[in-house]
């Protein structure tokens, strides 16, 4: 008769331990937020040292990906399959939370921008918390010359300027190609882009750049209210929100900065 040691006993089977890391895979997939460390390991009963290993696993083949306060989300391989289909309908799939959380965080308009036959369309929003700044932007077409979201592709090369002369529609829109480019390049110094009442008088707006896997900006996050919410420290404070939720979901789709690694 063979004898099995207790060491044996309690030594999890390959089928226990994919079991194990699919409950693991399930709980942060079916979260609406990220999950940490110490949730996981409670929520599983699994012993910290075995949280762990699954964990780097399931990380390692993209199925999870560790956010940088040590969080976990679910990985590219999930991203990648949801980009299969309609890209543009998965895309607002995939962004809606970080839209969600910028619009807590700011309580101002919040939409996503694409570049369409040389116009900015925004293709999803979150509305402002405030009645007044509460403009539903969807499906409307926009010059690239005088909005913060047109600024962004004009910086990073996506879009370029129409032939002619550019128009004025306010008082404040930038018609001068040379005060348009030294825009821009501080469009590329400080990461995001602002139109100050250069669309529509009283609307001041900030966005950043969204990129895909290969480091290339297909669409751009923008931030909008009224010029008496949005004053020059805002927009600051403002800007640097929207270019964290901006590099937030490149990341989930995919693009990894130069020099960062996997953790």
């Amino acid at each position: 008769m063979e004898l099995v040691s207790v060491r044996d006993m309690t030594k999890p089977s390959g089928a226990q331990a994919v079991d194990r890391a699919a409950h693991l895979l399930t709980r942060v997939v079916d979260s609406a937020r990220s999950v940490t460390f110490s949730e996981l390991a409670e929520s599983t009963g699994l012993a910290k040292s075995t949280t762990s290993r699954l964990l780097t696993a399931l990380e390692r083949n993209g199925l999870l990906r560790r956010e940088a306060d040590g969080a976990f989300v679910p990985g590219d391989a999930f991203v990648r399959y949801s980009l299969r289909g309609n890209a543009e309908t998965d895309l607002v799939a995939v962004a809606t939370p970080f839209l969600e959380r910028l619009g807590e965080v700011c309580r101002e308009t919040i939409n996503l921008g694409v570049l369409r036959h040389a116009l900015v369309e925004q293709i999803a929003q979150v509305d402002s918390r405030y009645v007044l700044g509460g403009t539903n932007w969807l499906g409307r077409a926009e010059p690239v010359h005088c909005t913060a979201l047109g600024k962004v592709f004009l910086a990073y090369g996506v879009a370029t300027l129409p032939a002619g002369r550019l128009a004025r529609l306010t008082p404040r829109t930038i018609t001068s190609r040379t005060v348009l480019e030294d825009d821009l390049d501080q469009v590329r110094r400080r990461g995001y882009a602002r139109a100050d009442e250069e669309l529509e008088e009283g609307l001041v707006a900030v966005a950043a750049p969204v990129r895909r896997r290969d480091g290339e900006v297909i669409a751009a996050l923008s931030v909008s209210g009224p010029s008496s919410r949005l004053g020059a420290a805002r927009v600051r404070e403002t800007g640097a929100q929207c270019i964290a939720e901006a590099d937030a979901l490149s990341a989930a789709l995919g693009f990894r900065s130069e020099g960062e690694g996997a953790t």
